[in-house]
């Protein structure tokens, strides 16, 4: 099985080390990664400059572009090979409810699946990030069962792990996505030069967490997976804006 790893965190991230070591023993590993951390960088993809590629002494390959870039350059050409699956992760905090839109981890994930390649996010919930093995030993069972049970089309797999140890985890639940409130406000400051800057703010509460959604899951200490598609037709809406326009 030939396996393809990226991330947004960049190629020298602690979840990356854990995701690729996990994933050995089921075939044939290779990263593609960004050369710094790029969280937030959603499905850019770098059209201003070209981009370069570099090898790692770990043996890891790594690029001066986003997640997205480094999914699609592997495909479309850097590698001599198609893989079988790809995973990204391990992230460094959470990918859900409306977080999708702006992760990219999930990014890396979803230009496997729009090449037609079985993807999978992973991201390990908490603060302390003490078990990455954990979410390691989680995406070795999906890979080991995409392998065992192939699905006969490409799946776009967001997964969410608790961080805690594998044998505290409570249950392994299909989810949909959950929603949060309106982002808290950015965070004013200066630059040592006296010049007013501004943070993007801390992502609002979640709001829409009742049960079978992401953030039920992971309250209860079980893993989320949640089949994502990209399909942004607001379906519902077609008959409306149709009426619309033809007033």
């Amino acid at each position: 099985m030939r396996i393809l790893l990226s991330n947004d965190d960049g190629y020298f991230a602690p979840g990356l080390a854990v995701l690729a070591e996990s994933l050995a023993p089921l075939g044939d590993i290779t990263v593609v990664a960004p050369e710094r951390d790029r969280s937030g960088a959603s499905n850019s993809l770098t059209l201003d400059r070209p981009l370069q590629v570099w090898h790692a002494h770990n043996g890891f390959y790594y690029v001066n572009g986003t997640p997205t870039d480094c999914v699609h350059m592997a495909v479309t050409g850097l590698l001599d090979f198609e893989p079988d699956v790809i995973v990204s992760g391990i992230n460094s905090g959470s990918n859900m409810g409306d977080d999708t839109l702006y992760s990219g981890t999930v990014a890396a994930a979803t230009e496997g699946y729009l090449l037609g390649i079985p993807s999978i996010a992973m991201s390990l919930v908490g603060k302390e990030f003490a078990n990455y093995r954990s979410a390691g030993r989680v995406a070795h069972d999906l890979v080991q069962r995409l392998a065992r049970s192939p699905l006969g089309t490409p799946v776009l797999l967001n997964v969410n792990v608790p961080d805690v140890p594998y044998e505290a985890i409570t249950a392994i639940e299909v989810t949909r996505l959950g929603r949060r409130h309106k982002a808290q406000a950015v965070v004013q400051g200066k630059n040592p030069r006296g010049e007013t800057v501004y943070w993007v703010g801390p992502a609002g509460a979640a709001r829409e967490a009742g049960p079978g959604t992401d953030f039920n899951a992971l309250e209860r200490g079980a893993v989320s997976i949640t089949p994502l598609q990209v399909d942004l037709t607001h379906a519902q809406q077609i008959g409306d804006i149709a009426g619309w326009i033809a007033r």
